[in-house]
Order: structure tokens, then sequence, then C-alpha cells
């Protein structure tokens, strides 16, 4: 069980109470131009080559789309008159990151759209993906990489992993060159990744540090604006190159963060808690049915019948609880023993956890993902 526990909750670090919370990294970590985005690129393809997995009857758009392709070719079939269960109609989605060239190539995503039930073997079509002008701006196709496998038939089946989602590393091509302009002129922008007054203020006392006092000032807490030095006017590239590997101390609030479908709790250096006192038990309910068949005997009259008769069985149990005393302002390593000590699973960590921000006593943000 304690061993269950430490995989499940992943630890980045510790730090004493006191210490500075920030982290030293590169500005471009942290930071990046205003004004230059990726964009998200989107297309609807089909995936075919597919064990008899692929999208059955209920799923009309995708005959229709195979019938459309085969007309491409010559071939003219009405949807209504097709039977095949091996091909899966999919949306691709990539991001499309700035200042990418024609021949570049993305990784993609392709996720099952239909009632497919996996997208095993499949390869996808040449597909064109657009942008959010709607232009079609690359080209997708490939074999989809799943990262899992399924075997046998619905009565008898083995899965591992989610089949109806895949990636295809490399699997669209650029075609057209999106629109990207370089910022150009007496100042430039930087916006924070993750707005923050310290971080904002660091980052323009680094930038200070490398190009004169008065080069840089926070606007906000998302923005830093530069005044570009006379020797780097017109040659904005050859500025971020001089600024981005600067090392500025970015500083993080305390967070847990919380998947409970996969039950995983990440639990950050800066978390820390005040006194309390922790006690936590579970409660299992489980309800068993067992099918009896009442058979009659032989001097029973002629209408007797044999029937079977369900046995239905509840279960209730309830483990003991321990209680266990938290110091104020204790870190994340006690936090762990603590919670290791009580022999608790992940599921448990995470209740216990949101009871102790309830009651007031954790020091750090909850975000539920």
């Amino acid at each position: 069980m304690m061993v269950a526990v430490l995989m499940a909750v992943v630890v980045l670090g510790s730090a004493p109470v006191g210490a500075r919370s920030g982290a030293s990294m590169r500005i471009k970590d942290v930071a990046s131009l205003v004004g230059v985005r990726a964009m998200p690129l989107i297309g609807y393809g089909l995936v075919i080559g597919l064990n008899r997995t692929g999208d059955r009857r209920q799923t009309f758009f995708s005959n229709q789309s195979l019938a459309n392709t085969l007309e491409r070719f010559g071939v003219v079939v009405s949807p209504d008159l097709m039977r095949v269960e091996n091909i899966a109609a999919v949306m691709v989605s990539a991001e499309l990151p700035p200042f990418a060239r024609p021949g570049v190539r993305l990784d993609i995503t392709v996720s099952s759209i239909g009632d497919a039930r996996s997208l095993q073997g499949g390869t996808l079509v040449p597909t064109p993906m657009r942008g959010t002008d709607g232009q079609v701006v690359a080209l997708a196709q490939g074999a989809l990489t799943l990262g899992g496998f399924g075997g046998g038939t619905q009565a008898n089946s083995v899965q591992v992993n989610h089949l109806t989602a895949g990636r295809v590393p490399g699997g669209a091509m650029v075609q057209v060159q999106p629109r990207g302009i370089v910022p150009d002129g007496d100042q430039v922008m930087l916006a924070l990744n993750t707005p923050d007054f310290s971080t904002a203020s660091r980052l323009a006392a680094a930038v200070d540090g490398a190009l004169g006092v008065g080069s840089a000032r926070a606007l906000d807490p998302a923005t830093v604006s530069i005044t570009v030095p006379a020797h780097f006017k017109g040659n904005i590239p050859e500025l971020m190159a001089r600024i981005e590997p600067l090392p500025v101390e970015s500083d993080m609030p305390a967070r847990i963060v919380i998947n409970e479908r996969t039950g995983t709790v990440v639990i950050g250096s800066l978390v820390t808690l005040g006194a309390a006192a922790v006690a936590h038990g579970s409660l299992s309910v489980r309800i068993s049915t067992r099918f009896d068949v009442s058979q009659p005997n032989g001097f029973a009259p002629n209408r007797a019948e044999t029937v079977v008769v369900p046995n239905e069985q509840v279960d209730v149990r309830e483990t003991d609880a321990r209680l266990i005393a938290l110091e104020e302002g204790v870190t994340l390593d006690a936090v762990v023993r603590a919670l290791n000590s009580l022999g608790v699973t992940p599921r448990d960590i995470i209740a216990i956890v949101q009871a102790l921000k309830a009651a007031g006593s954790l020091r750090a943000d909850i975000v539920i993902i």
C-alpha cells in the first residue's frame, strides 16, 4: 500500500519554510515575444486498414466520406450500399509553430469521432489541415501509433490504454508559409507564460543588467516592455538572441494538482501546512448476488417447476482510522511521510488534501485537471 502511494504522489523537490520560492530559468522558458504565437490546425479525414474495428452503421458520414473519395478516382458507389468496417472518421489536430516554413513536419493527433472500437493498425489517408482563417496550411498522412493494443471479441477481449486516439510523429507537412511578422520599432513586448508580479519585476531587472539600466520595465504581471537599444534597431532577432538566454528567477505559487481520473496527485515543493490533526478511515460496501436453483422433489405436484432464486448478500466493512498530528509549518517531506504512515491510497490522499484545504490548514492552491 505504501509503495503504491509513493508511486502515485509525484514529489517536485522540497524546500524549507522561508527559502526563496523561485527557480532559475531562462527568459525564453518563462516569456515569449508579443505578436508571435503558434496556430492550431484541424482537419477531417479517414483512417483505413482497421481489422473490423472501424465505424459501424450508425456512423453515416464515414461511408459518405469514403464514397466521395472513391468518386474522385472514378468509382461511383452509393453510401447506402457500402458494408465496410475497416474505416473510421477522425479529426486531426496539430499546432503550427510561428515562422514555420513549407516542408517543416509537425506531429499530429488523430481522434475518432464515430463509433469505432479501435484505431489500431490504421493509416490516415492524406488529410488537409486548416488554420483559424480556413486556409489549408498543411497536409497530414501516415500510420498511427496508439501506445496500446487490444484483441479479442466483445465477449472476450483485452484492452491496454486508449485505442480511439493516436499520434503520427511528423505526420503533417507544412504546405503554405503562415503569416508571421517580427515586431519592429523602438519597443518590444514580452508576455509571461504565467502572469506574476515578482517574475515580471525580476525579468525586467535581468534585461536591465544586460542592456543597461532603464531598458526594461514591468507594465503589469503579464507584460514587460523593452526599449530597443540603438545598435539593435532593425535587428530584433539579434536582440531576442541576446535576451532569451538570460537567467531569471521564476516565482510560482504553491499548488497541488489532482487528476482524479487516474488517481495522480502532484504536490509542489512550496506546499506547507498549518497545525492540524488527520484521521482517515474507509467504508466499503460490497453487494453480491448468487443464483441458486430450486429443484422440486420427486413427490411434488405436477405443477412444480425448477426455478432460479437470487440470493443477495451485503457486506459492509469499515477500516480502523488512525490519528496523525501535523505541526505548524511542516513542509512537503513531512506531509508525504504523514500520509504514508496512514497507509492511504491515492484516492484517500485526494480526499485528505481537499479536507485540509476546507479546514484552512493547507497553504496551497488545488488544481483539478
